[in-house]
């Protein structure tokens, strides 16, 4: 599709896109995960950080160089389906679709899980319940009356997001700046050697590469950007620099201030509480809300976008891809998916489909860096790429590969049953 053909209204900037691949990317794991990377990794663990971020820099250029040629909405589902034929593009939404959904879901449930450190009562039955509809229906709402006042909460979250991490950075490297420095560089007291590797170092770097994932739901809403070619490329990098610095910088603080980082059950709270005494750990613990909002705002915002791209190309049914007249946004298609994350996340039916998530999100990345060459890019970068996804498919257990071969069979039987049924 065209950019003159694309009906949904261009209202993002090169901010508003960076916005939802930081959000996708910087979600509630960065609050939790200090302390199991210092578990698996000790001294190395500011470092797996910085690690992760040079495996990551491959997938995230191939992503770049797609992004610029292509202007229609869709993202995975247009690079894969252009390379390899519509079965392939409408895999790549298929698994898309159901990663993000999972997560939304589960993040969902995390959020109002959280809320009850101030309000106990929040995780009750009936509480929960109603605050899980309160909160899904808000982001549906705020993306299904237009696509700016969408982008402006997620500014708004991200702000938000931003102030307790950006906080506990600064206020940890000016308590303790050497050991911090030291934690970073290696060497001093707060760590260990570098020469001494950690026996789990592979473990490590699987378990924090998660950190970084989610960057992608940034091409998909290329619709709805200004100048997507130009602006998307920088967006990826953008999002992927900011997030490495912040998380290996918090997580030399943690080295520094923490002597029992890996054995710590919130690792950022008590880093707040360390500072700031009760105060500190309420609003990390505010942040923990405010970061898990904004990831499900970028969540909505962009995996909606594929149900509706999926319809335009004929893989699901028209309905989804029916575009509002006043507000130009695939508001079926956003309505639809806020039903499905609320009742995944009331009934927590959602918790093993998070977890394959992780394995069907990595196919992904491997799908649609495999169909860079085809559309004319670079065959080494994609080779890099594929290695990447190769060494960290290779650690998956095989019941997860069975289940999510399972899966992928029941996606191709409905495009197959659907393309057989609108054809009749």
């Amino acid at each position: 599709m065209s950019a003159s053909d694309e009906p949904l209204r261009r209202e993002l900037s090169a901010i508003g896109l960076w916005l939802i691949a930081i959000n996708g990317m910087i979600g509630a794991g960065i609050f939790g995960l200090p302390a199991e990377a210092a578990r698996l990794a000790g001294a190395w663990s500011p470092w797996i950080f910085l690690i992760c971020a040079a495996l990551m820099l491959p997938i995230v250029l191939c992503y770049a160089d797609l992004a610029r040629r292509f202007t229609a909405t869709g993202g995975p589902v247009l690079y894969a389906g252009t390379a390899f034929g519509p079965l392939a593009g409408f895999q790549a939404g298929w698994m898309y679709y159901v990663a993000r959904l999972t997560a939304f879901s589960a993040n969902a449930s995390l959020l109002v899980a959280t809320v009850g450190y101030f309000w106990p009562q929040a995780t009750d039955p009936l509480p929960r319940t109603l605050l899980l509809a309160a909160l899904i229906g808000a982001f549906t709402v705020a993306n299904a009356i237009g696509t700016r006042r969408a982008v402006t909460t997620l500014g708004a979250l991200t702000l938000l997001k931003f102030v307790p991490l950006l906080g506990l950075t600064v206020v940890g490297i000016a308590l303790a700046p050497g050991a911090a420095w030291d934690a970073l560089l290696g060497g001093g007291a707060a760590s260990a050697p570098l020469s001494a590797v950690p026996a789990e170092l592979g473990a490590a770097i699987v378990l924090v590469f998660y950190a970084f994932v989610g960057f992608e739901s940034g091409v998909v809403p290329a619709g709805e950007a200004k100048d997507p070619q130009r602006d998307l490329p920088r967006a990826l990098l953008w999002a992927l620099a900011v997030a490495s610095l912040l998380y290996a910088l918090l997580q030399s603080v943690s080295v520094a201030l923490l002597p029992a980082l890996a054995t710590t059950e919130r690792p950022m709270v008590a880093l707040g509480g360390l500072m700031l005494g009760d105060l500190g750990a309420m609003v990390v613990v505010a942040g923990v809300i405010v970061s898990v909002g904004g990831n499900l705002a970028s969540n909505m915002l962009s995996t909606t976008r594929v149900t509706y791209a999926l319809a335009r190309d004929g893989s699901l049914p028209a309905w989804f891809g029916a575009v509002h007249p006043r507000y130009a946004t695939p508001a079926r298609s956003i309505v639809f998916y806020g039903v499905i994350t609320f009742l995944l996340a009331a009934a927590g039916t959602f918790v093993y489909l998070a977890v394959l998530s992780v394995l069907t999100r990595l196919l992904l990345y491997a799908l649609c860096c495999g169909a860079l060459p085809r559309l004319g890019g670079s065959r080494t970068l994609s080779a890099l790429a594929l290695a990447v996804c190769a060494y960290l498919l290779w650690q998956v257990p095989p019941e997860a590969w069975l289940a999510t071969a399972a899966f992928v069979a029941v996606g191709s039987g409905l495009y197959f049953f659907a393309q057989r049924a609108w054809s009749a």
